[in-house]
């Protein structure tokens, strides 16, 4: 035992000699090896950019380097760990544990060779690893709609602006708009350009070459050619007296009847021009859509009171031909180019003033911060004076709508007394205070416009409440089950026909027939009064109240009324729409907002009856799936059946919805086939009634608003909470 004992100090002792060598030879290895890394490690970094294949089988050739010498290092070469394996088996006692010894005051079951740190070569390692992965081909990633790539690398969606919460902020007094304005002015209609020569104009057969002047004005009627306009003598007659002044005196003296000019050609040249443009390739597209965005951002936006707001209409009208609605007069007559001339900027005195075009001028600049438009100028035709405004959604706007419904709101709270006192005033003993209660009563039951005086072949004929004539009614002692209807019959606004039967109270009936006494079917029915009288009397009744305030009050209290009755919780969404949609018709009526049938009505109408059709067969073969998955698990009776009925009951659930919305359109549409709902809703609806009904039934509210009306109405959507009430 004290032989093996000695034998194996002897093997220790020699051990740790060839160790401690070992240390001596690796310190000398390791401060040579560091010296090699820090060359190395420089070397790698000049040719970061080099040829990959190199760079891996290099840094491969490295890192077996580094293997090797841990291998050395650690004295873990093969040989050395069989002699250890030996060792142990030695070393072991009978009953198979190790022995313990002593060396340098240390107890250790088996010989353990001391561990080198290597932090510093697992750095070396780690950053050498991250350079293979910088020098590796990347993976080529999809890029969403709307991200923005720079350098191959996607960026994050651009957050939106943070809108301006206006309604938040205190409201100026006085009458100030604004106290900062500043905008680039206005964009002008390009210059005409000449048509090519291959495109001629005829006169009695004969090709006849225009001055500029006339061929820009003979272009206009030419675009119209297929329009029923141009069939018009009104229109034809209006044209050719404005024509004649763009031409020259010989042209003048040639060209003297309308029906010996031919158009063909220049007609044909426009609409391939307008084939041409629809064949667009999208390269083509997208560059006017990028010069378009670029004008927008130039000239569509102003800074008003530190605030950026976008502009409504910063374009000129280009020149043309005057239309109308209805059977305008004036219809034909020639509307001129505007030029810098003709303009008036408004703007702020401490702002950079918009420039004129070079080697103009504006007509003016003012600085009146008690008005919200930005550029003025006054047409040819009607000698009106036309505006560039701000956006719907600019605080100028928001803030006349709010104020708008509120005034409404006012009257609500008045409107009983107002009621009482005009029907009070039907029993007058002058004619004067009847024929203005007996028209109140129409504004306020029938939401009539009040109706302005005009002059004379200045418009078309087209009246309102208290420009009403005796023609534009027919009473009925009975009607259709009904006493004392009253029947309407006459052009509205925008020559828009406002036909109606009405039951009327008795006493407003023998009103009427006291007012048309003695009257000629021309004469005005209320003689004795116009808009001023009826607007004097309004004020008096109550502070800002006009014929608007009636619609705009009546329009809401009726689409309030409307959703509480048709709506309910329990009905899934497109339900809730369409009742919306119902409510919003009965204002649409009430005002007379009516459209005539789209002219794809039909063709949509079909396309969409076609999908019901198929979405039924649908159905059908989805209950036939489900009875027989039924039929199957009263057999099998196991969890797998069990688990395809309920499948197939959704599948039949989920084409329920989907078939019950698809006749929910078609019903929609139908209904709204002449009825104009956007008006309403834009312009006489308090948009809070509309956000309170989605709060409160839980359906989106870009399901009853787009876009652009979600702008408008932002000071409604942040304001108004489910319990809100008109």
């Amino acid at each position: 035992m004290s032989g093996d004992h000695s034998h194996n100090d002897s093997q220790i002792d020699s051990g740790s000699r060839h160790n401690d060598s070992h240390k001596h030879k690796d310190k000398y290895k390791d401060k040579e090896h560091k010296h090699k890394d820090h060359k190395k490690d420089k070397e790698r970094e000049k040719s970061k950019y080099s040829n990959s294949e190199h760079r891996d089988s290099s840094d491969k050739k490295h890192r077996d380097k580094d293997k090797e010498r841990l291998k050395l290092k650690d004295g873990s070469s093969d040989k050395q760990k069989d002699k250890h394996k030996e060792k142990k088996k030695e070393e072991r006692s009978f009953d198979g544990k190790p022995k313990k010894e002593k060396e340098n005051g240390f107890e250790s079951a088996e010989f353990k060779p001391k561990k080198i740190k290597t932090e510093e070569r697992e750095k070396k390692a780690k950053k050498r690893e991250q350079e293979e992965e910088d020098i590796k081909p990347k993976k080529k990633t999809k890029v969403k709609k709307g991200e923005a790539v720079t350098d191959g690398k996607k960026k994050a969606k651009k957050e939106p602006e943070e809108k301006w919460k206006w309604w938040e902020e205190e409201r100026y007094t006085d009458g100030v708009k604004w106290k900062f304005l500043e905008h680039k002015g206005p964009v002008f209609a390009p210059p005409y350009e000449p048509l090519p020569s291959n495109v001629k104009f005829y006169y009695d057969g004969k090709h006849m070459k225009l001055s500029p002047g006339a061929e820009e004005v003979a272009t206009f009627f030419a675009k119209m050619l297929d329009h029923e306009y141009t069939t018009k003598d009104v229109f034809r007659k209006n044209f050719f007296k404005d024509w004649r002044k763009e031409m020259t005196s010989e042209e003048k003296s040639k060209l003297t009847d309308l029906n010996k000019c031919d158009f063909s050609e220049m007609s044909e040249y426009f609409k391939a021009q307008s084939e041409a443009r629809k064949a667009m390739t999208k390269e083509e597209k997208l560059k006017i859509k990028a010069e378009n965005e670029r004008i927008l951002q130039e000239y569509g936006f102003c800074v008003m009171d530190n605030h950026k707001e976008r502009i409504a209409n910063f374009r000129i009208e280009p020149p043309g031909l005057f239309r109308g609605r209805g059977d305008h007069p004036k219809m034909g007559m020639l509307k001129r180019r505007i030029r810098p001339e003709d303009i008036i900027i408004n703007c702020s005195k401490d702002s950079n003033h918009p420039k004129p075009p070079p080697g103009t001028k504006w007509k003016e600049v003012r600085h009146d911060n008690k008005v919200t438009w930005l550029v003025s100028w006054t047409e040819n035709i009607q000698g009106s004076i036309k505006y560039i405004m701000l956006n719907p959604s600019s605080r100028i706007k928001g803030e006349k709508d709010w104020q708008k419904y509120e005034m409404a709101r006012r009257l609500k709270k008045c409107v009983d007394r107002i009621r009482a006192q005009y029907r009070e005033d039907w029993k007058s003993k002058e004619m004067r205070i009847r024929q203005r209660a007996v028209a109140l009563y129409f504004i306020d039951k029938l939401a009539l416009r009040a109706g302005n005086e005009k002059e004379e072949g200045e418009t078309a004929d087209t009246v309102g409440c208290c420009s009403l004539r005796v023609e534009h009614l027919t009473l009925h002692q009975e009607m259709d089950g009904q006493e004392y209807v009253v029947e309407f019959d006459f052009l509205g606004k925008d020559s828009i026909r406002y036909y109606n039967k009405v039951p009327v109270e008795k006493r407003v009936f023998k009103n009427l027939q006291l007012f048309m006494e003695d009257k000629e079917p021309e004469d005005d029915l209320f003689d004795r009064l116009n808009t001023s009288i009826l607007n004097k009397h309004l004020q008096e009744l109550m502070d800002g109240l006009t014929a608007k305030v009636f619609r705009t009050y009546n329009a809401s209290i009726t689409l309030q009324q409307q959703l509480n009755e048709l709506t309910t919780s329990e009905d899934n969404v497109p339900a809730k729409i369409l009742s919306y949609n119902r409510a919003n018709r009965a204002v649409a009526v009430l005002c007379n907002h009516q459209r005539a049938p789209p002219k794809t009505f039909e063709k949509s109408m079909q396309n969409l009856q076609t999908k019901i059709d198929a979405k039924k067969e649908q159905l059908a073969d989805a209950k036939r799936e489900l009875k027989s998955a039924k039929a199957d698990a009263k057999v099998r009776r196991d969890e797998k059946s069990k688990k395809a009925v309920e499948s197939k009951k959704k599948a039949v659930q989920r084409i329920e919805e989907q078939l019950m919305k698809l006749e929910v359109q078609a019903t929609d549409r139908e209904e709204n086939k002449q009825i104009a709902l956007g008006t309403s809703k834009l312009n006489y609806l308090d948009p809070r009634i509309s956000v309170a009904w989605c709060k409160k039934l839980g359906v989106p509210i870009e399901k009853i608003y787009n876009k652009t009306q979600r702008e408008k109405f932002a000071w409604a959507i942040d304001m108004a909470e489910k319990d809100y009430e008109f």
